[in-house]
């Protein structure tokens, strides 16, 4: 009887199957984005054998999970097999989730991935960069070098939390598309470099191929948050990145039923410090250890809303980068508008990088996402007054600091998403106060672009 089964036995049966979810995995990454985002990896013989026929992928509320005895338990507790144990750590639900975003993050390459869950964005961050600055009395004191032109939450955890707090330094990088400046603020204290391809709200973007193969002759990772983007429109790992990270809150979540991060890795990543088992399978090991000691887990009901909506991905980018592109057009034209910050227009000042990396999956054709930063003309460069006036008549966007919506969302991110860091960190981001971030959702783009003209015509 199973009950009775040996630890053996069960390193047996988990070793069969790691190695069938793998055969999977090799089946599945020959298919296309469409087709991985529907089904993942659960199939037929997982629904029945697990799941009761179920098409769907079932929500596991239950925290715990239960053993047929105690050799299972040891086993399964050690790692030498598959389970979910507890949903602190792991859960089927977000098994679902994982599996499919690793495979979206690394399809149709030879690059082996893993991906972890998180509460949040913000905790994808955390869990993504805290084992790189751990101390280490053979090297330097550490830093970290970064775009200054992130999102104000990974701002201020970097500014406040990190350097404030705990005195490890964060190098900023004001100018991302300047090789330079990123060699220059290297050294071998640096213990990884990070950037959000593209910026929330300024939409800057950097090379990534460039700056993953500066980390890597320095033997530190590069890791990319690429959650304006999103596997649809970017993936970095096939550019050199070795982490990925998805606020997946965004626009894979995009109808806004739930909060949740994402971490992909690919394995066998650089690092000066941490043991081998962390650089073979980062994803995996931060699952396992400081994931699980720290606590940020993703609740189930929220992993599985966010997979449902993940499926449609790629035909939402599709449609909000087409009409974003409209609404660009229109704005960048509009005599009220000082400038506008969009990768798909030609006056963007790294618009041919942005041709190289950000192209709809499974096409050739260049799309170029679903936000942008729009400066209102003012009579100084210190005041927002058109801007409020502006905002305040938007009908249909909402006002709020949301993004990636299939419903249009305005943002004057001065005064709310980058409030907390005050003025000297808005200047060191290059946050004014007469910027809008427009996330623009699946309306039809007649209806965007009325909204935003008889807004404009208030000023």
């Amino acid at each position: 009887m199973i009950k009775n089964l040996t630890k053996e036995e069960w390193v047996k049966i988990g070793q069969e199957m790691i190695a069938e979810r793998h055969r999977k995995i090799m089946v599945a990454k020959t298919r296309k984005f469409d087709t991985i985002a529907t089904h993942g990896l659960y199939d037929y013989e997982e629904s029945l054998r697990n799941n009761n026929g179920s098409i769907m992928e079932p929500i596991y509320m239950s925290p715990a999970q239960a053993y047929h005895n105690s050799a299972e338990m040891e086993a399964g507790l050690a790692y030498e097999m598959p389970n979910w144990c507890y949903s602190r750590i792991a859960n089927p639900s977000t098994y679902f989730l994982e599996e499919t975003t690793a495979l979206l993050e690394s399809y149709g390459s030879d690059i082996e991935a893993s991906c972890l869950a998180t509460g949040s964005g913000m905790a994808a961050v955390r869990v993504a960069t805290d084992p790189f600055l751990v101390k280490d009395d053979t090297l330097p004191p550490p830093n970290f070098v970064a775009c200054a032109k992130v999102y104000g939450g990974t701002f201020q955890q970097f500014w406040v939390r990190r350097w404030k707090e705990q005195g490890i330094e964060v190098r900023w990088i004001q100018n991302p598309f300047d090789m330079h400046e990123w060699e220059e603020k290297t050294d071998s204290g640096t213990r990884f470099l990070f950037g959000e391809f593209p910026s929330n709200p300024s939409v800057a973007i950097f090379d990534i191929e460039k700056v993953a193969a500066l980390a890597h002759s320095n033997r530190i990772p590069c890791i990319v948050d690429s959650t304006c983007a999103s596997p649809a429109l970017t993936r970095p790992l096939l550019h050199g990145a070795d982490i990925v990270i998805q606020s997946a809150s965004k626009v894979i979540g995009a109808s806004g039923t739930s909060i949740a991060g994402l971490l992909t890795s690919r394995k066998n990543i650089p690092s000066k410090v941490g043991e081998e088992a962390m650089k073979a399978d980062f994803a995996t090991w931060a699952k396992f250890w400081p994931f699980r000691d720290n606590g940020p887990a993703l609740s189930p009901m929220n992993a599985i809303m966010i997979l449902n909506d993940l499926r449609s991905l790629r035909m939402r980018l599709a449609q909000m980068s087409n009409t974003a592109l409209k609404v660009a057009t229109f704005l960048e034209n509009h005599p009220k508008i000082d400038r506008v910050h969009y990768p798909g227009l030609r006056s963007f000042e790294a618009h041919e990088i942005a041709r190289n990396y950000m192209k709809l999956a499974d096409t050739d054709q260049n799309m170029f996402g679903y936000m942008m930063a729009v400066e209102i003309r003012e009579d100084s460069p210190l005041e927002s007054k058109n801007s409020r006036v502006f905002y305040d008549a938007l009908q249909m966007f909402w006002r709020a600091t949301d993004l990636g919506r299939v419903k249009s969302v305005a943002t004057l991110n001065a005064i709310s998403t980058h409030q907390q860091q005050g003025e000297e960190g808005r200047k060191i981001a290059d946050i004014k106060p007469n910027t809008c971030r427009l996330s623009v959702g699946i309306e039809d783009p007649a209806d965007i672009i009325n909204d935003l003209e008889q807004a404009l015509d208030k000023i």
